[in-house]
């Protein structure tokens, strides 16, 4: 399995009465593809994953799936709480048809390394799928260390790991784990070009919703060890970056999709829509810098 590159953590699109948004979701996809996008995420955090009932996680995965139609991979984040319900929703995914699993550190119950190593032990033999662990301490409120992580790569199915911790020395840690059977993976766009420099193989990426051509050039040229190249990409996408950190995640990435038809701006609760003002001013700004660059470049 090819998981690698620039993989985007897609959002999910809702209506105006809070409705799956499956036509704006199906032009998503279509633009991901165009852009040169080699592996997306359906239901991830960036997705609303918790916010998404039984049903509509399998509408969605089983949408998109279909749309893609093998071209890339298709990974499914089935990350819950207890281990119990992540087998369960992992099957459901193995069920759909996903390619892998996407699975996020149990959040807000604080497990020790032990019971970490113990829950993505038990997903990786009963869940039926590949697994990729899922670190991001920000928002999960416990650390998956990579002590703990180098026992877990022994697992057949555990093939890799999403690290959204950008400091230098978590990255060099998870770069010294990289093997043939193994990837690590960005979970951070501001240090993904540092994190792919050092061995990451690439990156799943929140930016890319709005800008997967210009997300997969910087994927190219860090993977690809071309620090210049690498650089540049960053400091074009940088004013995005920081627009997009304004608010918590999926918010302001939300907030660009309808200049771009691809939906409306609308999380669910707890989640509230960007307001009018400067934040909304300086994303649509970066946004068509970097349309008017990639227009320049064409």
């Amino acid at each position: 399995m090819n998981i690698r590159g620039s993989i985007c953590a897609l959002v999910t699109p809702f209506t105006a009465d809070g409705a799956l948004d499956l036509p704006a979701f199906g032009r998503l996809l279509d633009y991901q593809l165009a852009g040169g996008t080699q592996a997306l995420v359906v239901a991830g955090s960036t997705g609303e994953a918790h916010m998404l009932e039984h049903d509509e996680f399998d509408r969605l995965l089983a949408f998109a799936l279909e749309r893609v139609a093998g071209r890339v991979p298709v990974l499914a984040g089935t990350g819950e709480a207890g281990t119990a319900k992540t087998v369960a929703m992992t099957r459901r995914a193995r069920a759909l048809g996903a390619a892998a699993a996407l699975v996020v550190a149990p959040f807000y119950v604080r497990p020790t390394q032990e019971g970490l190593r113990r829950h993505y032990l038990e997903i990786a033999e009963h869940g039926g799928l590949p697994l990729l662990l899922y670190n991001v301490p920000g928002r999960t409120g416990c650390d998956l260390l990579p002590a703990t992580v180098a026992r877990l790569r022994e697992h057949p199915a555990i093939i890799g790991i999403k690290e959204a911790r950008g400091d230098h020395e978590r990255i060099r840690a998870l770069a010294e784990l990289v093997r043939e059977d193994f990837v690590y993976l960005s979970g951070d766009d501001g240090t993904a070009g540092e994190a792919m420099l050092a061995g990451a193989a690439g990156t799943i990426s929140v930016v890319a919703n709005l800008v997967p051509q210009a997300f997969r050039r910087l994927c190219d040229a860090a993977t690809g060890g071309d620090r210049v190249a690498a650089a540049h990409c960053r400091a074009e996408l940088g004013p995005l970056l920081q627009a997009l950190d304004c608010a918590p995640n999926p918010i302001a990435v939300k907030a660009g999709l309808p200049a771009l038809g691809l939906g409306l701006a609308l999380p669910r609760l707890p989640l509230v829509e960007l307001e009018d003002g400067p934040d909304r001013i300086r994303l649509h700004q970066a946004l068509s810098s970097l349309a008017s660059l990639a227009t320049a470049a064409g």
